[in-house]
């Protein structure tokens, strides 16, 4: 069974994300408080405030909030789609769209 997909519990609410093709979103640890995030479509690149950068692929599943990042960033060619499932009050701040 897949968490992230069909309905979710009573409480909670899903959100999606689009970065365009090699844009770069400076990160808001407030946005992503408290939500599972599944890289849908595209390619994640997480880059930390000490400059080290990671990828994530389609498929995989993050929890951003405790992170030490500093931005967000699609280097690849398609749109990076990403969906996050969150208790409902916490998505009461708006997700990058």
């Amino acid at each position: 069974m897949d968490p992230l997909a069909g309905p979710v519990p009573a409480g909670f609410a899903r959100r999606g994300a689009t970065l365009a093709p090699h844009t770069t979103l400076r990160f808001d640890a407030d946005a992503w408080t408290d939500a599972i995030v599944r890289v849908e479509r595209g390619t994640l690149e997480l880059i930390g405030r000490s400059g080290a950068r990671r990828r994530f692929a389609a498929g995989d599943v993050l929890a951003l909030a405790p992170l030490a990042l500093a931005a967000l960033r699609n280097p690849g060619s398609e749109p990076l789609v990403l969906v996050a499932v969150a208790r409902r009050d916490e998505f009461s701040r708006a997700l990058p769209s």
